[in-house]
């Protein structure tokens, strides 16, 4: 059975309009997009997979796709195949391949390949693995045929987001209803802002439950910050109190309350308890704040869930 290696991950960042600022009006949405390379491939070393892997990173951001590390349900990968090798006769002698690459961009969850393009190459080197690496290197990331590969991937997992919408957010909803507020916070910030209806629709629905979610946390972390300062009300029960204090946010609705009980341990512990309540920063958009930290939710849940190795044995099939 074959296994693949997660090398890189393209992520899509979605964020507000009001996070934009940075970006021009005709740059295209990232599309969310993990990058694997086969991990038994005859004869491939691991210095080659990582050439093969950064040619998959070229592939994608030379057509619009931003490459970061992350976990996302959609990868792109590629399979080499070694068509001839010849010796040429030296000094030095060397050693020439031509390689049929064939590269795919799928749905690993619901195992199907969305667009896929073969392309030929030729590498020459002192030995095997440089000559390969030579071939790599020669499949250019501009080119007609990568370039309408990617789009047609681009296309097919936009048409995905337009055909589930309703039930990615019906699922973050559910999700949401038995708690699992970090996991339903994970797939709306995993819908792309290339898919605007469903993109924008995700945003309300998400802004809804992170304050569940808040709400959720501020419920147990203020008690336990009360029991640990009822426990002892010391300098050490003051730092353990604050430590439960300082995960509680702004938003939430205890956050009041929090504030009474950080100002009452203040008062008791006077400057032997060094801890500040977190806050948003002055001067900075208040609803960009917001939208930064419940995507920063969502995104340490999906790093959570990244799996160490994918079996992709469907795709080569």
């Amino acid at each position: 059975m074959k296994k693949v290696i997660i090398f890189a991950t393209i992520v899509a960042m979605v964020i507000c309009p009001a996070l934009l600022q940075a970006q021009t009006k005709n740059e295209p949405s990232a599309i969310a997009l993990s990058v694997m390379i086969p991990e038994e491939i005859d004869g491939l070393s691991d210095a080659a997979k990582v050439v093969l892997s950064n040619k998959l990173i070229q592939i994608a951001t030379a057509n619009g796709i931003s490459a970061k590390e992350g976990f996302g349900r959609f990868f792109i990968t590629a399979v080499p195949a070694l068509m001839t090798k010849d010796i040429v006769p030296g000094p030095p002698q060397q050693i020439a391949q031509n390689m049929e690459v064939t590269l795919y961009i799928g749905d690993y969850f619901d195992q199907k390949i969305f667009a896929s393009t073969s392309i030929s190459c030729k590498g020459v080197g002192t030995n095997e693995t440089k000559a390969y690496i030579e071939a790599v290197k020669n499949i250019s990331a501009n080119a007609p045929q990568v370039r309408a590969f990617v789009e047609n991937g681009k296309k097919k997992i936009i048409d995905y987001y337009v055909t589930q919408c309703d039930n990615i957010i019906n699922k973050a909803q559910s999700l949401a209803n038995q708690k699992k507020y970090e996991e339903a916070i994970y797939l709306l910030t995993s819908i792309p802002e290339a898919v605007p209806d469903c993109y924008s629709r995700a945003l309300v629905v998400a802004e809804g439950i992170y304050q569940q979610y808040i709400d959720h946390l501020c419920n147990i972390y203020l008690a336990h910050a009360k029991s640990a300062w009822a426990a002892g009300q010391d300098a050490s029960g003051a730092q353990k109190a604050g430590e439960y204090l300082s995960y509680i946010y702004p938003d939430a609705y205890c956050y009041s309350e929090a504030q009474m009980l950080y100002k009452e341990i203040k008062d008791k512990v006077l400057d032997d308890w060094h801890f500040v309540m977190k806050v948003y920063q002055d001067g900075i958009d208040l609803e960009s704040q917001r939208i930064n930290a419940w995507r920063r939710v969502g995104v340490a849940f999906g790093e959570n869930q990244q799996p160490d190795v994918y079996n992709v044995n469907w795709v080569i099939r």
